[in-house]
């Protein structure tokens, strides 16, 4: 593993962002995406995800000077056409409005419709936190989901993301995929050889598998069976929808092809403090009853100061 600093980092994404043909503000709002998700410990869609980034602006899956377009619906609503650039660069436009909205009336929704896949998806609500703000993202993905009964591709494995600011410490963040693992978990356990859990996949017969082989070709399954089955068609209903990106069934692979994708996006951003103004020290005093009794609180271990990356990986970046 070759170490780099947290700037280090950022300028080697940004660089390779750069060589594939993107735009500055492309390169810039990628680089960060990138970089957050190794620091938060989401490898997967970290430089490992860049990858598929990159080969998405050589072959067209990704516009490469894309200029989203931003319109205003209503008062409390950002509606954005990212113009089959990478969602990063439409958030971080819409960034500065989205806060100054939500703390103006209590509420605001940021609804994309036409990027490639959203990285990170809880790079958008710890962002939203971090400025005092609770806010619950979903987006849906290339339909790779199926359920026991259908055996056929409905969904994508459609994650949603909730954050919440502490008093006095690190956000609650929360980042889960609908299905009962994420599409680059498995392509990375192809990758080492190593089986997946029961109940990860069927193979390309429908048959269960603990081969990630056998799963590439085949379906991702939900988390809990029709529970996440029904999770997963709420977050189709969000992000393609209400914010209007394409059904998952629709949407062409993420890393084959030349096909822009086209998914969506969907956030609603609450400001508690219009609401319940001890709201984060309230938060703070439960999740420290929560820490005693010995539960994990996901997105709040202290981040690290650099980045690690595999120096093979790095070698396909560089």
């Amino acid at each position: 593993m070759a170490q780099y600093t947290i700037e280090e980092a950022v300028i080697l994404a940004r660089r390779a962002i750069l060589a594939a043909g993107a735009s500055q503000a492309t390169a810039e709002a990628l680089a960060d995406a990138v970089v957050a998700a190794e620091m938060s410990g989401h490898r997967a869609v970290g430089f490992t995800h860049l990858i598929d980034y990159l080969d998405g602006f050589k072959t067209g899956r990704i516009a490469r000077n894309a200029r989203p377009d931003i319109t205003y619906p209503t008062p409390v609503a950002i509606s954005v056409d990212a113009k089959d650039g990478v969602a990063q660069l439409g958030f971080d436009l819409a960034f500065k409005e989205l806060v100054r909205k939500a703390r103006e009336y209590g509420i605001s929704l940021f609804l994309q419709a036409n990027s490639y896949t959203v990285g990170e998806l809880s790079y958008y609500t710890r962002r939203l936190a971090v400025e005092g703000l609770l806010a619950i993202a979903t987006s849906n993905s290339p339909a790779m989901v199926t359920t026991d009964e259908v055996r056929q591709p409905l969904f994508g494995t459609n994650p949603m993301s909730f954050a919440a600011p502490v008093a006095s410490g690190s956000p609650l963040v929360i980042d889960q995929a609908s299905s009962a693992t994420a599409f680059v978990n498995i392509r990375n356990a192809a990758a080492r050889g190593t089986p997946i859990p029961s109940g990860w996949a069927l193979d390309a017969d429908g048959k269960p598998t603990a081969s990630p082989a056998d799963a590439l070709k085949g379906l991702l399954l939900p988390f809990g069976g029709s529970r996440g089955a029904n999770i997963a068609l709420m977050v189709e209903v969000l992000s393609a929808g209400l914010a209007g990106g394409k059904w998952s069934i629709d949407v062409p692979s993420f890393h084959a092809g030349s096909q822009p994708l086209r998914v969506g996006l969907f956030i609603t951003t609450i400001d508690p403090a219009t609401v319940a103004p001890d709201f984060q020290m309230r938060l703070a005093e439960h999740l420290e009853q929560l820490a005693a009794k010995g539960l994990y609180l996901p997105g709040r271990k202290p981040r690290p100061g650099h980045v690690e990356i595999d120096e093979d990986l790095a070698s396909q970046i560089i």
